[in-house]
Order: structure tokens, then sequence, then C-alpha cells
């Protein structure tokens, strides 16, 4: 992976934690790892998705584990967001600072 993609990937948690600041609900795991594969690898959003696990669960939410997330990115389950879900999260994705263009190639 080139310095750059690494480094855009680096920035990619911190934007996701600043759209999240008290963790990412277990109801917007789907919807943000759909939309993260839109523009990643799969290996990309398995890494960024397991440091967000890694952080504490919202406050009284069911904590979300590796092989929850394993077992999402192994399903087609990515791909059933509703519109409304992929809006949301993609609101949040915005007010943590994530760029509207496109990463860097690697």
């Amino acid at each position: 992976m080139s310095e750059q993609r690494a480094s855009f990937l680096t920035r990619a948690v911190e934007w996701l934690r600043a759209g999240y600041p008290s963790g990412v609900p277990r109801q917007d795991y789907v919807a943000l790892l759909g939309l993260l594969r839109r523009k990643l690898t799969e290996d990309e959003v398995r890494k960024i998705a397991i440091e967000l696990a890694e952080r504490a669960a919202p406050s009284g939410a069911e904590p979300i584990t590796t092989e929850d997330i394993e077992a999402m990115i192994g399903s087609s389950m990515l791909q059933d967001a509703s519109p409304e879900d992929v809006v949301r999260v993609s609101a949040h994705l915005a007010a943590g600072g994530w760029p509207l263009a496109e990463p860097p190639a690697e």
C-alpha cells in the first residue's frame, strides 16, 4: 500500500471518529461499511471497521465485535442498507470531514 493511501486510511478513521464521537451505533454499520466499500478495497474496509469496533460502543448499545464485522463484510448484507440509512450515515461522514473527492489511488 502506498504511503499516500495509508495516510488516507488513517485520516478516514479520524473522520469517522469525528462523525461518530460516541462510537458507531450497531444499526449504522451496514450502511457505513456499504458506503466505504464503494470507495475502498475490502481489506481497507476491514481495517477501518476493526479500528472502529475497538472503540467503545455508544452508551447502552451492544458492542460490535470483529467477528460481527467479518460476517457483515463476508455477506451480501452490505448491499441492503435503506436509502434512509445511507442518508443518515452520509451525514455523519460529512460532519466528520469525509472528503467528497475520490481517495488517492494505490
